[in-house]
This record gives structure tokens, sequence and C-alpha cells, in this order.
């Protein structure tokens, strides 16, 4: 257990969070205990919910875990089985692939959809292209396609971060958290205290590191047309710029697009029944 000074910013985390959203997750994480599976060495968390033919693989972002999307397990699982994970420290899209592979084996998916969300989102595309015979349709959240502008941006952080202490980069992730996500995201409390647990004990170095090379690691995009595909953006996007957004489009021509005005980098979280009402609309046509 993690015991902080006192004020600390990871003290009493979910203290401004609406009761009522608070006793939810809270709710939901006791009713979904998640399972663990070994693989190349690392221990996946994972838990499935719902019931019924219709399979739906949930991929959370670079600073994300299983229960980040508990609103859309809550308001889905009634219509679909739905698999959510936490990535363990797996380097490479590769290595994730495999791992996600592994656990719709072990949940009985011979095929699904995928919806994934930022790191989420990329993986997302990345399954489609190498195993398409296993996923019939695809949700991009707040994402981006392969590119050059942010491996060019952030060309000096895969070397530096081995050699800071996990201390300091937890703490600048909260700060970034708090400048620029948290406002984007209209001040959800919901959004800052996930986060915030995440950087508070719940991730570790190894996991940025990680989540960091995935994101930058680069890989020829294999699209098919007739592949269904759904977009949601946020034109207020922090994480994701313009033209990198412009750019998904571009890539899947076919997609659907969803535009949230003003939603942040986590509007399944801090606008639940809009983007929730998205993906029940497309999962039901095309899962």
């Amino acid at each position: 257990m993690f015991r902080f000074r006192k004020n600390h910013p990871c003290n009493n985390l979910f203290v401004r969070v609406p009761a009522e959203v608070r006793e939810r997750l809270f709710r939901f994480r006791k009713n979904h205990p998640p399972r663990s599976l070994h693989l190349d060495g690392h221990e996946w968390q994972w838990i499935v919910a719902g019931e019924g033919p219709r399979h739906v693989v949930l991929l959370h972002g670079m600073a994300g875990a299983y229960d980040f999307w508990w609103p859309a397990i809550e308001a889905l699982q009634d219509r679909f089985r739905l698999l959510a994970m936490t990535c363990p420290p797996v380097v490479g899209l590769e290595g994730c692939a495999r791992g996600i592979l592994a656990l719709m084996d072990a949940a009985g998916m011979d095929r699904a959809a995928v919806v994934g969300t930022s790191m989420g989102g990329y993986l997302a595309q990345y399954l489609v292209g190498t195993r398409p015979e296993r996923f019939r349709a695809a949700v991009l959240g707040n994402t981006f396609p392969p590119n050059e502008l942010l491996p060019r941006k952030n060309r000096w952080l895969l070397p530096l971060l081995p050699l800071l202490p996990e201390g300091l980069i937890m703490a600048q992730m909260r700060r970034h958290t708090e400048r620029m996500i948290y406002p984007a995201a209209g001040h959800s409390e919901l959004v800052r205290a996930m986060l915030f647990e995440q950087y508070c004990g719940r991730m570790r170095k190894a996991h940025v590191i990680a989540r960091a090379r995935t994101v930058l690691e680069p890989f020829a995009l294999q699209t098919d047309p007739a592949l269904p595909v759904c977009i949601v953006e946020s034109d207020n996007d922090p994480l994701v710029p313009p033209v990198l957004r412009k750019q998904l489009k571009e890539a899947w021509p076919q997609a659907e697009v969803h535009t949230l005005h003003a939603a942040g980098h986590f509007g399944y979280l801090n606008r639940p029944d809009e983007y929730i009402g998205i993906l029940a609309d497309f999962l039901g046509r095309h899962a």
C-alpha cells in the first residue's frame, strides 16, 4: 500500500467525484474482479461481462486500464459480450496483439468488433490489418494512424524515460493531467481521479515506457474498404492534434465520423451518454 504525505495529490482521489458516480465505479470493480492470464512473462488482467453471440473487445489508452470502460460495460452488457483488459508492460504492437488474441481465445471469442481509444485505437488498426479474420468491425476513438509527427515530436522521450526516477515521471503526468486533460474534459472529476489513481501507484514506470514505445512504433497500415469503421473524435482533444485527426479520416474513408464538441480526450468517461449512444448504434449494426 502506498502512503503519501499530508496534502499530497494522491490522497483522497475520489472525494471530488459525485457520490453516485463514485459508488457506481466502486460497485463495478467489486462485481467485476479481474482474472489473470500469464503470457511471455507478463500478467494480463482481464474481465468478461455480458452474454450473447455478439462479441466486443475494448482496448484502453496509454494511461488506462480495464475499468476505464466501466460506463460502457454497464450500459452495453445486456446486448453484447464484452472483453476488457489491462495491458501489462509489453513492448511493441506485436507483443500487445499476441496478448489480446490470447485473451480472446480464453474468452471464447473467435471473432469480435474492436473498440479502441487513443493507444487502444492505434492497436486496433494494427489488429484489423494483421488479423483481419478475427475482427468484424472497428471503433477508433480519439486516436491517430501511423504517422511521422508523434515520433518526431517525441524523439527524445524513449531514450530519456529509462533514466528518470519513477516518481518524477508520475508527477509530470499528474501535472499534465491537471493543466491540459482535466480542463479539456470539462473539469470532469471522474477523469481527473481515475488518471491520478493510475499515476499514484496503479501504473509503474515500466508501463509508461512500454506504452510509449507502442504508440510510437511505426507500422504499415493495411486497410480493408469493406471493414465497418467508426471514428469518434473530439474537437478539443489536447492529445490528438487536428492534423492527425484529419490523417485518420483520410486513412479510413469509409468510416462513420462522430465529432464530440468540447469533450476532450476521455469522452467515454466525461460524456458517457453521448459516447455510449454512438457505440450502441454502431455495434448494434456491425458487431
